[in-house]
């Protein structure tokens, strides 16, 4: 069996690595290779990939996609995607728009250009495979090919086994030769079972990775090591029981929360210490998905104390209103050295529209709690505006928002990332867009045709032009801070709420009533 990650960023792999781990634990006479592309030269990985083919004639070939879509206000693949849409959408200057058409273009010529590198990959690496094995296939898996299912299989070579999720029970019935009518795939060639992304995955029950055998079978193991910035991945648990509106998370990965033992976890991380990894990320959906798993979160963190890992540097997505005092000090204590909270809104009227599920008042306090426990590090606060409903008003709680966590841990430790959501399939935002009649039914959600990509850049009128013109200001002005600029304009032109406005999320009814008597 050959894992072949596609290129992508070098973001270390944790796929390929844990299902080759658990493929060894099953069957350890099983040939395994691992091959990543996202470590080599662009320009060297077809050569490479065919090199490594032809010297190791696999018969289960055994790819990882990860990333697809593009849009992030951040440079990558040609440019920054967000600046570019938005000179063409909202520029007023017709330079400033011819520039952002030109950047459209560079774009959309990558975005393709990596679609048809990354099936050309596929099918030669096949096509190679199948001159010494004529019964070799095809499994294609990874982030993107969970959301993108329907659409990528236009493309693949029939009989490619299209794995959604998790792989590991997939795989063992393959090399088991079973049956695979019951797994979270199906096969190019048939159609996929209508829903297929929202059946569960089955519970498994997970082991430490074995380091040593992954380094035996994945050479490129110390570039990632020896970098010394890079956070190692390590999961602690899989799944997530929340439904927010634009997150595919629960899908993909399932709404019920599967924790690895807290032994296991530790061992891993001391394999990885003992080769000199001191950051760890923890990449779990979310590391602390919900009240009921603040214990189990204590117990990882006192083991890890317990263990010895001394000087390390760990980071997470959290959920910050999953907290108490003694968590916050295990968190300082063990090392967080970042976390991400993605509130998205300011505003709780908001964040309950999204089905986030937070409470902003509860964020806040927990915030304050883990800044009495000493926490002085940096904080990711991501904020989407204009998914649903957003409003002057809106705006302004935002505003009040994040200056009360600016107060909490310093100005220069929050920075507030602002994200415009690419609208993905299979999300409560899709099935939003449908009812309001911003997206048509049979639309390609892979599509950067212009007219397509107004409408997935998810930024809907009447707010739209408001934030375009803000962003596009923020770009010129400090594009090096741009979330800090947007923040500060914002609150130029909008203005500040007090902050108890925006921890209040008034009913429907209430909220007519007081517009009423504006």
């Amino acid at each position: 069996m050959l894992f072949v990650r596609l290129p992508c960023n070098p973001i270390f792999p944790i796929g390929p690595i844990y299902l080759a781990d658990h493929l060894h634990k099953v069957f350890p006479d099983l040939p395994q290779e691992i091959l990543d592309l996202a470590a080599l030269p662009v320009l060297d990985v077809g050569r490479i990939l065919i090199e490594r083919v032809e010297s190791f004639r696999p018969t289960l070939l055994v790819f990882s996609w990860r990333d697809i879509q593009i849009y992030a206000p951040v440079d990558g693949r040609g440019g920054n995607p967000l600046q570019h849409s938005f000179e063409v959408f909202y520029a007023r200057n017709p330079l400033k728009r011819l520039r952002g058409a030109w950047g459209g273009l560079r774009l959309m010529r990558s975005f393709y250009g990596e679609l048809w590198r990354n099936m050309r990959l596929i099918r030669r690496g096949l096509r190679h495979a199948r001159r010494h094995n004529p019964g070799a296939r095809v499994v294609l898996g990874g982030g993107a090919v969970s959301v993108f299912y329907e659409q990528l299989a236009r493309d693949l070579p029939r009989g490619t086994v299209v794995s959604i999720g998790e792989g590991e029970p997939l795989l063992e019935k393959l090399l088991r030769r079973q049956p695979l009518a019951g797994e979270r795939c199906f096969v190019v060639g048939e159609p996929p079972r209508p829903g297929l992304i929202h059946e569960q995955p089955e519970s498994l029950r997970k082991s430490a990775c074995d380091y040593r055998y992954i380094a035996s079978i994945w050479p490129q193991l110390n570039w990632y090591l020896e970098a010394g910035d890079f956070y190692v991945g390590v999961q602690t648990k899989r799944g997530c029981p929340h439904n927010c509106c634009y997150c595919v998370y629960t899908v993909v990965e399932g709404k019920q929360v599967r924790l690895n033992p807290v032994e296991q976890v530790v061992a891993e991380m001391r394999q990885l210490y003992d080769r000199g990894v001191r950051g760890f990320w923890f990449t779990d959906a979310q590391f602390i998905p919900a009240r009921r798993y603040i214990d189990d979160a204590k117990q990882l963190l006192r083991a890890i104390r317990a263990e010895g890992l001394t000087g390390i540097r760990w980071a997470a997505y959290i959920r910050a209103d999953n907290l108490d005092a003694e968590l916050a000090e295990l968190m300082v204590a063990t090392g967080m050295s970042y976390f991400e909270i993605g509130i998205t809104s300011g505003s709780q009227e908001l964040v309950r529209k999204m089905r986030m599920g937070y409470n902003l008042r509860t964020v806040l306090e927990n915030c304050r709690l883990l800044a009495a426990a000493g926490f002085r590090e940096h904080v990711s606060v991501n904020y989407s505006f204009n998914v649903i409903d957003e409003r002057p008003e809106t705006i302004r709680q935002t505003i009040a928002y994040h200056r009360a966590l600016e107060e909490i841990f310093g100005g220069d430790h929050v920075e507030p990332a602002i994200f415009f959501i690419g609208l993905q399939p299979h999300t409560h935002l899709e099935q939003y867009g449908f009812d309001q009649g911003l997206l048509q039914p049979g639309y390609n959600p892979m599509s950067m045709m212009p007219w397509t990509a107004r409408k997935l850049l998810w930024n809907p009128e009447p707010m739209g032009r408001t934030f375009g013109r803000i962003c596009l200001e923020a770009f010129d002005t400090d594009p090096a801070d741009f979330g800090r600029t947007v923040m500060r304009l914002l609150e130029r032109d909008y203005g500040r709420a007090p902050l108890e406005e925006a921890l209040r999320a008034p009913v429907e009814g209430q909220r007519a009533m007081a517009n009423a008597r504006r």
